[in-house]
């Protein structure tokens, strides 16, 4: 026998499936597609970031008791919301400042046989009338710069205000999410959790868990 043992290529893997959904990676069929139309996301809307499993693991092990209208705000490729549409069947808004987001998120969501609502908006220009009609606002890395503290907690103000049902914001724990988050929990109540998947996705993080019901 050769000692020239040629080595077998493991095929690539561009999906996973977590909690009923399927997450694509970046060499799926559908993310290199919208790829080649030329969308480009600038603010970080690049992939699907772990800290959406965080939420997606806790609303599982932790149901709300109304989940009908949901706003995932930061969207990016949108996979918590989709996850919402899914596992609830919730009509979700899916907010983000980067337009150029959305046809990702749309390939994700009709991979996962579901749709959502967009709204290119930043945090700042969403008004407390738009959030009234929201059960459940959820957000995954969305306070990674100093200048997001602000907003974000601004943002908060304004669902609490407006009666939004639950927030529930995860973040790997930088200390801009944790700044935002005491402040947070100084005005409003709630609580900062831990929370770790140790399966076959892994992901540790904070999760900011405010209920205003």
């Amino acid at each position: 026998m050769s000692d020239a043992v040629s080595k077998v290529k493991k095929p690539q893997v561009t999906e996973r499936k977590f909690r009923g959904v399927t997450l694509p990676t970046a060499g799926h069929k559908v993310i290199r597609r919208v790829k080649r139309e030329g969308y480009e996301p600038s603010i970080h809307g690049t992939k699907l970031w772990r800290s959406s499993f965080l939420i997606m693991d806790y609303l599982h092990k932790n149901p709300p008791e109304t989940v009908n209208q949901v706003l995932d705000a930061g969207c990016g490729w949108g996979i918590t919301g989709i996850w919402c549409a899914k596992k609830f069947g919730a009509s979700v808004t899916s907010l983000d400042a980067d337009p150029a987001v959305f046809p990702y998120l749309n390939a994700v969501a009709e991979l996962n046989g579901v749709t959502t609502t967009p709204m290119v908006r930043r945090f700042e220009a969403l008004k407390k009338s738009q959030l009234r009609s929201f059960d459940l606002l959820v957000a995954a890395d969305v306070c990674f710069w100093e200048e997001l503290v602000k907003p974000v907690g601004k943002l908060i103000d304004r669902a609490i205000d407006a009666g939004v049902g639950q927030i529930v914001i995860a973040d790997p724990e930088r200390p801009t999410f944790h700044e935002m988050a005491e402040k947070a929990i100084t005005r409003h109540g709630g609580e900062l959790i831990h929370w770790a998947l140790k399966g076959k996705i892994k992901a540790t993080g904070a999760l900011l868990v405010i209920n205003n019901q």
